[in-house]
């Protein structure tokens, strides 16, 4: 890309006019779904930004990013629309529907072309500040809003527009090749600009420039870091040589996250980029405890003490005797998420505590430039001196060789751990997913043999196949079903899989075949918890098949009582 460009405020900005339009975007996604190359993809995301006008190109590392819009229209009304429009009854739509295997694709397959060559529609920016105005717009303005903009829009425009006002828009395109595809036309690294787009910011209001500047970091007392991510460990340790180079520690099962204090105010951030401070009432002590200048990387986790975490405090300077904390199962932390107003009962019964791991600012400098040595001396410290049950460190587990380690290992299921990381003492606090320093070490799954009893259509390149399917285990003369899985299989496993279900369906239910229980599956699983929306009376954490069982017979399958065996060990 040979452009001339001007640098202001530490940016390049491209000496060629901003373009906007729908169009454009579309246009971006149908090269990206194409693609299979990185440096494709990279190319043409580079191109994007060099392209689009700045609002635009402020929403794209918006939804990049995962700050998608929320829904503004539900897919029925959407399916009613477009049946009305094209005239055909609702049954026939259906059929379409389950034909093609997305719903954003189907309308935009079924509408009819209305837009001429040549014509410029709307900016990205226009549409997705429309779908914010919507959310609060009766149904009749928001059909008006949707017929109006199908009538302005091609084949690939409504594509992406109807992903986009559902919800659902998701593309295999990371934030961190973003990211870089932005760094090929800024003058900032990558790790800077990860920085500097982490946080709280508001698309509709944040400009291209303010968004990357230096200014944008300073001004947000909220902003978090980019975290530092490990690679799955897939040989012996051994391979990593000496032990004594490396630091092991628990892997907890909870959910990821930074505690920061700066001014005076507290935030508690998830990986995910949520803002979590309200949720957990817990940390509002360290408010106070913490001091100024300060982020600490961690674990959001379900944590017993001695007594009950206050929620409030008086008295901050109170001395409070702690235990060594029990860490809860991951099943008591899911109690929590998503309340917006916690119970007394509810505190007692899932107490949340913050694991901290690391320390990444301490006296408002970045300290992720430091070892990993000087970086733990440092958070030892900062946890003794606060001394509250709200916040413990993460024991680090003291072994001499690796054989010694690997025993440690598996008792990691009964403390409610997912594993072992492993970090290189020397190693300093980098950006997004690096391979070499930091390694997780995870246990084996959990795996059950089952049989499909349900089969669906999945959606994307194999929304031509059946790809999505339910399970079930024996329980007597019956068969119970108990969790679905769609991933696991190859490509050819899934087009033998898909024969066998058109061959052998028994009925249909919509877009979902009921099949003859032939096929047997080994599902594996991270962990099991009891649940009352289950008929199974169980629910599986991240079910995936591990392997086609073609040498087993549906009467070798597992039973319902081996599930609730697994339940009383593994579970809570």
């Amino acid at each position: 890309m040979n452009l001339e460009t001007i640098n202001t405020n530490n940016i390049l900005i491209p000496s060629l006019p901003g373009k906007g339009g729908l169009e454009l975007f579309a246009g971006l996604i149908t090269e990206l779904n194409s693609s299979t190359k990185t440096n494709d993809k990279l190319d043409a995301l580079s191109e994007y930004f060099v392209t689009a006008d700045d609002k635009d190109k402020v929403w794209v590392i918006a939804i990049f990013s995962g700050r998608r819009p929320r829904r503004a229209v539900n897919s029925t009304l959407l399916r009613t629309w477009c049946a009305e429009i094209t005239n055909i009854q609702q049954w026939l739509f259906e059929e379409c529907y389950h034909t093609v295997g997305d719903l954003a694709e189907t309308i935009a397959l079924l509408l009819p072309e209305t837009k001429q060559a040549g014509e410029h529609g709307k900016s990205l920016s226009h549409y997705l500040e429309q779908f914010i105005v919507l959310e609060k717009e009766d149904e009749k303005i928001r059909k008006q809003f949707i017929l109006d903009s199908w009538q302005q829009m091609n084949r690939s425009e409504r594509f992406v527009f109807n992903k986009l006002i559902t919800g659902n828009f998701r593309i295999g395109v990371s934030q961190k090749m973003m990211v870089n595809a932005l760094a090929k036309i800024v003058e900032l690294s990558s790790s800077e600009i990860a920085h500097r787009i982490s946080g709280h910011w508001d698309p509709v209001t944040t400009t291209f420039s303010e968004l990357l500047s230096h200014e944008g970091i300073t001004a947000d007392d909220s902003k978090p870091y980019p975290f530092y991510l490990s690679y799955a460990l897939e040989e012996a340790p051994a391979t990593l040589g000496n032990p004594e180079e490396w630091q092991a520690e628990w892997k907890w099962d909870g959910i990821r996250g930074q505690v920061i204090k700066r001014n005076n105010e507290l935030f508690v951030w998830s990986r995910g980029e949520d803002l979590m401070t309200e949720k957990f009432p817990e940390y509002h002590i360290l408010k106070d405890a913490l001091p100024n200048g300060i982020v600490l990387d961690g674990e959001i986790i379900p944590l017993k003490i001695n007594k009950a975490l206050p929620a409030q405090s008086e008295n901050f300077s109170e001395t409070v005797t702690v235990k060594e904390p029990t860490v809860l199962p991951f099943s008591v932390l899911q109690t929590r998420i998503g309340r917006k107003n916690i119970t007394k009962k509810q505190l007692e019964e899932a107490p949340i505590g913050f694991f901290a791991y690391d320390v990444l600012e301490y006296n408002g400098e970045d300290w992720r430039g430091k070892t990993l040595i000087e970086r733990r001396q440092q958070l030892e410290y900062i946890i003794s001196a606060i001394s509250h049950p709200a916040i413990v460190i993460s024991p680090i587990i003291t072994f001499a060789e690796w054989d010694q380690l690997t025993e440690l290992r598996k008792s990691s299921r009964s403390m409610n751990s997912e594993g072992i990381m492993l970090k290189r003492k020397n190693s300093i606090y980098q950006v997004g997913r690096k391979r070499g320093d930091w390694w997780k070490w995870k246990i084996d799954a959990l795996t059950i043999d089952c049989v499909m009893v349900y089969a669906q259509k999945g959606s994307g390149r194999r929304s031509n196949l059946y790809t999505d399917y339910t399970f079930a285990v024996k329980d007597g003369d019956k068969l119970v079903t108990f969790t679905k899985a769609y991933s696991g299989l190859t490509d050819k496993e899934f087009a033998q899989v898909d024969n066998f279900v058109k061959r052998n369906s028994i009925e249909k239910f919509g877009p979902v075949r009921t099949v003859k229980p032939e096929l047997v599956f080994e599902i594996a699983f991270e962990g099991i918890a009891a649940s009352n929306r289950h008929k199974s009376g169980v629910a599986l954490r991240f079910p995936r098949i591990s392997r086609w069982r073609k040498d087993k017979k549906v009467d070798e399958i597992n039973t319902i009582e081996d599930l609730k065996g697994m339940l009383k060990i593994y579970g809570k």
